[in-house]
């Protein structure tokens, strides 16, 4: 396989998956409990074991938008492809079907993509033992799924945060699923990561040789403090999809300072769809704090910066600023991707976006960026 462009950032949402896959996988005594799907007058759409929304089906990210023309230009752009009324007149669901989606790949320019999962799902089920099953369910699909063809797809297997115990044993039995990586449901309400606690998840990462993956899920969102207006909720919306990606550095500062990356030099992190420009003057203040003041207080033997260097990577689809600070990130330790099929993403015209970003430097840098960093990173690439 020739590889010029790689995504290390795309995605498969609940709203592309069957209908069935979590009732029919799910063991008899989970069966009642699993997400499926109902019609409704605003067309089908996915609910939990209650009933509670989880989205629409053919739905975008975590919350299962639909597609309103005129609102979102990135979602017009996706629609002028046919993707939502491929779903809608169809049934096909592009992203969740493997020979669809190598299709949309073909039509982005791009040869193989990392695939983020199902993690948004995992906050909406309050059982801990429902999204066990949930995200169980999910992973052996997903490995099913790769399998149409593992040198165009790389599956992140993704792994529950309530109990560190329940996460290691999925690490333990994804590992020999063939896929990519995990990815990890990180949220604001767990235990934090500097905390010894997740020790044996760090070290069945690193046992396992599997990247840790962590997707940016933004600013926490509390209950607001005054009656909401609809423009209220736009100017809310606005200002959380704004920082939406700054958060990332609490992930970066936590693993760290944790140690976890000194202890266990094999093991491999990944901020997802962070972006770049910020991390230069995060990694800054961290080494000047090191330097400052925990030097001899913690465990780490080297500055955080050379952590970041060796063992930690960062994805983005469009960051002009971060493209300008290589010398600051090391051009190794970043990666683009589409986002797809996301509403912040840039398919159908990633291409555009590359050449808009990375005209100005060397072309070696470029399929850096693009291709290798990724394709090596996956092992697409020897």
């Amino acid at each position: 396989m020739e590889y010029r462009c790689i995504s290390a950032d795309c995605h498969i949402d609940l709203g592309f998956l069957p209908d069935d896959l979590f009732t029919k996988n799910a063991s008899q005594a989970m069966k009642a409990r699993m997400p499926h799907v109902i019609g409704s007058k605003d067309g089908p759409m996915w609910v939990g074991e209650h009933e509670d929304f989880f989205g629409f089906v053919g739905g975008l990210g975590g919350a299962g938008r639909k597609h309103i023309p005129g609102q979102e230009h990135r979602m017009d752009r996706m629609a002028e492809t046919g993707l939502f009324e491929d779903v809608e007149k169809r049934n096909i669901r592009r992203p969740g079907d493997p020979k669809y989606r190598l299709q949309d790949q073909d039509r982005d320019g791009i040869q193989a993509e990392v695939m983020y999962g199902i993690l948004g799902v995992g906050a909406k089920v309050k059982d801990p033992q429902v999204a066990s099953e949930v995200f169980r369910i999910y992973n052996d699909w997903l490995a099913d799924f790769c399998s149409y063809d593992r040198k165009r797809f790389v599956g992140l297997a993704s792994i529950p945060c309530h109990n560190v115990d329940v996460a290691v044993a999925e690490v333990n039995r994804v590992a020999s699923l063939g896929l990519g990586g995990i990815d990890f449901a990180f949220n604001w309400d767990m235990i934090p990561l500097w905390h010894r606690y997740w020790e044996p998840l760090w070290k069945a990462a690193a046992d396992n040789n599997l990247a840790v993956h962590f997707h940016t899920i933004g600013i926490r969102k509390d209950p607001p403090r005054v009656e909401m207006t609809e423009m209220d909720k736009l100017l809310e919306n606005a200002t959380r999809i704004s920082s939406f990606q700054l958060v990332m550095g609490s992930i970066l500062s936590a693993v760290i300072h944790c140690g976890a990356l000194e202890r266990y030099p094999q093991l491999r992190i990944v901020l997802g769809e962070s972006g770049i420009g910020w991390i230069p003057y995060v990694l800054e203040r961290m080494d000047e704090e090191w330097e400052g003041r925990y030097r001899e207080r913690l465990s780490m033997k080297m500055k955080p910066s050379e952590y970041w260097r060796r063992q930690c990577r960062a994805t983005f689809q469009n960051d002009r600023v971060g493209s300008k600070l290589l010398d600051e990130l090391g051009e190794d330790c970043v990666m683009w991707g589409s986002d797809y099929p996301h509403a912040d993403g840039v398919f159908p015209d990633s291409q555009d976006y590359i050449k808009r970003q990375f005209s100005h430097l060397p072309a070696p840098t470029q399929h850096k960026i693009i291709c290798e960093n990724v394709g090596r990173f996956y092992g697409l690439i020897s």
